[in-house]
């Protein structure tokens, strides 16, 4: 292929490099220049442009491009219509895309002006997902370069579409394993099937034990199911431990423990008859990606996984942290003294019009007062206040306190405005937040230190709620390893999705009584603990508040 300038009298059957657009004339870069363009630039004054020009045995860049993209696309691979020397090719099923990486690598080093580019191996991919590009630079492919790059053609990318539906899940536990974390894996489990079109056929809950282990293996064989996953309650901690000594009690064999990938170090693999069985790592209880997805999708899609394969997986195995992580990579210097309290007091208070709900008064004290006393007679600080509407209402009323207030100019726009204002107003050594609600008025200072040492980072306790009867109330309490998470929510809502999504960092701290449940919205809700508390006594005055209350309000 020549490439240069050269009069544009002489350009016919030429390929315009550079694109040109003049009055009644537009020509394309790529375009192959014809008479009635000549005689357009002519018109116009061009006398020269560069161009190239295809010699014998050349092949054009779209010839080229669809050549090579047919005979490397395999199996569900649809190959597109070139366009500027580029075709692409995308998954026609869903499942996994394989990958011939050392035919990708030496078809990429035969000539620098022919590429080609995909998804990574195993990479999971939908109908239409676009699974690799064949690009040619130049605009030709050279007669010698076209003939090396045949001697390489063979499929090199093809899917392999998602075949076993029917997975048994078996959950395990010791003394004092909480019911919930068992309903938690199981919904995780459940999603993380549907993406590939799978379905739990059977579950059930054992004992953490060899013989009851073997025995719910038997009975998931004999349901139909095409894989087995077992989750401990106690992480598998040797070939010889429980889940282990269960597979090769009913016969089977584990093929592999442990994994270079990170989350998912304790993965293991074993096989009864022709059913894999995964004995999952904790991260697996974690709807984030980990080590765990890898082995699993390739098994949905009917992939052999071999001791080799795992063991080669360290590249590109060290994934992005999970905070519920028990032993961190990155340490932080705080302590548990270093837990500070968010108190938002933002909120606009629609439901209470005859007066702004904050600094209406139980017992003559404003309600934000009252709960930011709480806040301060914890051992818990700082505590921030983060205000909003009617903010200088807010300020006055907490006057003389000593506290570290911060606006939300946003927050119109949400709860999650004032939590993120809130995190980031935190000193940064903070080990963690424990964040009020200005509304529940109820809550002591007891409970706000209960909640902040019962966080652990250093053993995944990162999350810290109430617990009454089985329902979970506030304040909570979040370890900073979170705040990114809090500090990304948008919108009206609140952090309780990050609960769910990391069940395994959750403590749940035992309560007595309603302080974490009760919020006051409306008038006549802050009447009735108004009403309350004087049947318990617990103000003397609240009486004659109730009684001026009412009586602004006639």
């Amino acid at each position: 292929m020549k490439f240069g300038r050269i009069a544009a009298a002489e350009a016919e059957g030429a390929v315009n490099v550079h694109g040109l657009r003049l009055p009644g004339l537009a020509l394309k870069k790529g375009a192959v220049i014809d008479r009635r363009t000549v005689e357009a630039l002519g018109a116009a004054g061009i006398e020269n442009l560069v161009v190239a020009r295809l010699e014998p045995g050349d092949v054009g860049e779209n010839e080229a491009a669809t050549l090579i993209a047919a005979a490397i696309a395999g199996n569900d691979v649809q190959v597109e219509r070139a366009f500027t020397g580029r075709v692409n090719l995308r998954a026609e099923a869903s499942g996994l895309l394989v990958v011939d990486r050392a035919g990708v690598d030496a078809f990429n080093h035969i000539d620098e002006a022919v590429t080609l580019a995909t998804l990574p191996a195993f990479h999971p991919v939908d109908v239409g997902t676009m699974v690799a590009t064949v690009k040619i630079i130049p605009f030709a492919v050279p007669a010698r370069a076209m003939e090396r790059i045949r001697d390489t053609f063979r499929p090199m990318v093809r899917v392999a579409p998602y075949r076993l539906d029917r997975v048994a899940v078996i959950c395990t536990k010791l003394p004092g394993f909480a019911e919930k974390v068992v309903s938690a894996t199981l919904r995780t489990t459940a999603a993380r099937l549907s993406s590939a079109g799978a379905r739990i056929v059977s579950e059930e809950s054992v004992r953490h034990d060899e013989m009851e282990v073997a025995s719910a293996l038997r009975r998931a064989s004999a349901s139909g199911a095409q894989i087995a996953l077992v989750f401990g309650a106690s992480a598998i901690a040797d070939r010889a431990d429980v889940i282990p000594a269960a597979i090769e009690a009913v016969g089977g064999r584990v093929e592999h423990f442990g994994m270079p990938v990170d989350p998912g170090n304790l993965l293991l693999l074993g096989r009864i008859g022709s059913m894999p069985v995964l004995g999952a790592p904790g991260c697996a209880r974690s709807p984030k990606e980990n080590g765990f997805d890898w082995v699993l999708r390739r098994l949905l899609a009917g992939l052999d996984v071999t001791s080799p394969d795992i063991m080669s997986m360290g590249v590109g195995g060290l994934l992005m942290e999970i905070p519920s992580r028990p032993q961190p990579r990155e340490k932080t210097s705080a302590g548990k003294d270093g837990v500070g309290v968010v108190v938002l007091a933002a909120g606009r208070g629609t439901r209470m019009p005859q007066s702004y709900k904050l600094t209406a008064t139980i017992g003559g004290e404003a309600l934000v007062r009252r709960v930011v006393r709480a806040a301060l007679a914890s051992r818990q600080r700082p505590v921030v206040v983060v205000t909003g509407h009617e903010a200088e209402q807010v300020r006055q009323a907490l006057s003389g306190l000593d506290i570290k207030f911060v606006h939300n100019p946003d927050f119109a726009e949400g709860l999650s405005t004032s939590l993120k204002a809130g995190i980031m107003a935190l000193q940064p050594e903070a080990a963690g937040a424990v964040v009020m609600l200005a509304d529940m008025p109820k809550v002591g200072a007891p409970l706000v230190d209960r909640l902040a040492e019962a966080l652990a980072p250093e053993t995944g306790g990162l999350i810290a709620v109430p617990v009454a009867d089985g329902r979970r109330g506030n304040p909570v309490a979040w370890s900073r390893r979170l705040f990114p998470e809090l500090i990304a929510l948008s919108g009206d809502i609140g952090a309780r999705h990050l609960i769910a999504e990391n069940p395994e960092a959750v403590v749940e701290v035992p309560v007595e009584g309603d302080a974490a449940f009760v919020d006051v919205d409306t008038r006549e809700q802050l009447e009735a603990l108004e009403i309350h508390e004087i049947a318990a006594g617990a103000d003397v005055d609240a009486r004659a508040a109730l009684d001026a209350m009412k009586a602004e309000d006639a």
